[in-house]
């Protein structure tokens, strides 16, 4: 069960990013068809999160953590929780523009959307820190392949 978070987190990285992109792409170009494909990956990213962050509390109760991990940790955990609301808040804001005027987005929302991909990217980086410096649910499994039982 502790392996469905990576699964999941990588598809809310991938939406965030790719509506922040889009946006920014579309108003630049003029290309407002972007527009269209970030609502509906902003949509489903702020979905995801919900599931990705349940998935994840469940692994970081499994998990062992020790020393500076249990900090960062912490730290993850709780940016995650912030991203789902700021990806909610955007959701919403993004749903009462588009009802508003579908052909263009205020300064003020690529704005907070600078802020959701600078979080999505420390939110990254600190994931990977646990796996990969950390070897949070990594350790056993490297063990396990120098043993010859993988």
């Amino acid at each position: 069960m502790d392996t469905i978070h990576p699964i999941v987190v990588h598809f809310v990285i991938a939406m965030a990013l790719i509506s922040v992109l889009f946006d920014f792409i579309g108003v630049v170009t003029g290309r407002r068809a972007l527009f269209e494909v970030s609502w509906w990956n902003l949509l489903f990213a702020t979905s995801a999160i919900f599931v990705a962050i349940m998935f994840g509390q469940v692994e970081a109760g499994l998990a062992n953590p020790y020393g500076d991990a249990r900090n960062i940790l912490n730290i993850h955990s709780t940016i995650g929780w912030s991203l789902a609301g700021v990806l909610s808040v955007l959701t919403g804001w993004r749903y009462v523009l588009r009802a508003k005027d579908p052909l263009s987005l205020p300064l003020a929302f690529l704005g907070a959307d600078s802020l959701l991909a600078a979080l999505v990217v420390v939110q990254v980086f600190l994931g990977d820190k646990l796996i990969w410096i950390y070897g949070l649910h990594t350790v056993k499994v490297v063990e396990a392949m120098r043993a010859g039982l993988v």
